[in-house]
């Protein structure tokens, strides 16, 4: 194995001290009726009692969230005194980057020296998200309502397009075939499956209950409702919304959280239930494209890290991404060359949902159990984020 400069030397992610809820599809499950930061502090507790890891150890807390919630406004603290365990920390918001920049940021936390065990809790729930009312004094319409989610992917107010036009601009610039992005789709579907049956993602994702205010039972989160099984067939005969878009090829919104551990060295062996696992920081990179070409940013933003570390794609054991658009997989392909059947092995946002802050946590949380299942070696994750913006990110699993 290549050997690349480390980004954080001195920070670990603790093997198998991670857990993220299933994410049920938008308004299919108890989650639509809560508060998700409270449900996510109280969920992180309960992660950290399965994994064994006492919330004493915890010394700071760094969270990602891209919906309001209410009390939004106390972030990180309030969600510490949800979990039990009276923390500080802070907020972190990059749309779909959220949830790979607040790991990264975790590792800067550790390497800084000025603290040994950082908590990363991410989480949204796109289900009945708010709706802000904005005064604009320049503006006719002296005060505009804006649909958090809603709105803000049918609009981009930098370019005037909605994100799924960005999705077919790019995918006619490429002049992507759309019998392989329903390919795409449906081996997606078929890899998330087969890691469901064997019992892969019961490793990584943990049943939940929703309880209401006085404590009671409103639901268990169990599974990724939403997700069907889907035949090439069926994919075919759907209409196409934007070229080489349809609704069997863009993910859906979702609810849900995902938590992992970064600390030091030290304290990753103490703390993982696997001590001789050894997970580093590697690199990151961000790029930003043209306008409406946002598909394109992540696989720049994947050539720009490899071109620091002095890695190739080959030598990837594990490569996983955000991909809300089964096209994105494909323009990946087309510009760096690398086989986009080798990625996403067990699954991806393109199947089993998108609620923004978590999405990316889950995604590196199952590659780093995947590369420790496979001996180790490097793991890359990469993504889009609001509009033109691409995020990769290099993990070592030894």
């Amino acid at each position: 194995m290549k050997k690349a400069p480390q980004m954080f030397p001195d920070a670990r992610i603790p093997y198998g001290t991670w857990g993220s809820s299933y994410f049920p599809a938008w308004q299919t499950s108890a989650l639509a009726e809560v508060n998700i930061g409270q449900f996510a502090g109280e969920s992180m507790a309960r992660i950290l009692g399965l994994r064994k890891v006492p919330k004493s150890e915890l010394e700071y807390l760094v969270i990602g969230s891209t919906i309001p919630w209410h009390w939004k406004f106390w972030t990180a603290p309030l969600v510490a005194s949800c979990m039990g365990h009276r923390l500080p920390g802070y907020h972190v918001e990059q749309a779909c980057a959220t949830g790979l920049q607040a790991v990264l940021l975790g590792g800067a936390e550790v390497q800084s020296g000025s603290k040994d065990v950082v908590g990363v809790l991410t989480f949204d729930r796109t289900s009945d998200s708010p709706v802000g009312v904005f005064p604009e004094r320049r503006a006719h319409q002296r005060t505009m309502a804006i649909a958090d989610v809603w709105d803000n992917f049918g609009f981009d107010p930098a370019t005037g397009r909605a994100m799924i036009t960005a999705a077919g601009i790019t995918s006619r610039k490429y002049k992507v075939d759309r019998r392989e992005v329903d390919e795409v789709a449906y081996l997606r579907h078929l890899r998330y499956f087969e890691a469901k049956e064997s019992g892969f993602l019961a490793r990584v994702l943990v049943p939940l209950d929703v309880l209401n205010v006085a404590g009671r039972p409103l639901g268990r989160v169990d599974d990724d409702l939403g997700v069907r099984r889907l035949t090439l067939g069926a994919l075919r005969a759907q209409r196409e919304l934007d070229t080489c878009v349809t609704g069997g090829t863009q993910t859906h919104a979702s609810d849900g959280m995902a938590t992992l551990l970064v600390t030091s060295r030290e304290k990753a062996r103490a703390l993982s239930p696997r001590p001789e696992v050894d997970i580093q920081f590697v690199g990151k990179a961000e790029v930003r494209t043209q306008p409406s070409l946002m598909p394109e940013a992540p696989a720049f933003a994947v050539q720009e890290l490899l071109k620091r570390t002095g890695l190739a794609m080959d030598d990837m054991a594990v490569v996983k991404n955000h991909n809300p658009f089964a096209a994105n997989d494909v323009i990946f392909t087309k510009i760096t060359g690398y086989d986009w059947r080798k990625m996403n092995n067990t699954g991806c946002p393109l199947v089993w949902g998108h609620p923004q802050g978590p999405t990316l946590t889950r995604v590196l949380i199952e590659a780093l159990e995947e590369a420790t299942d496979l001996g180790g070696g490097y793991v890359l994750i990469f993504g889009c984020a609001a509009g033109d913006v691409g995020i990769a990110a290099l993990f070592k699993v030894s």
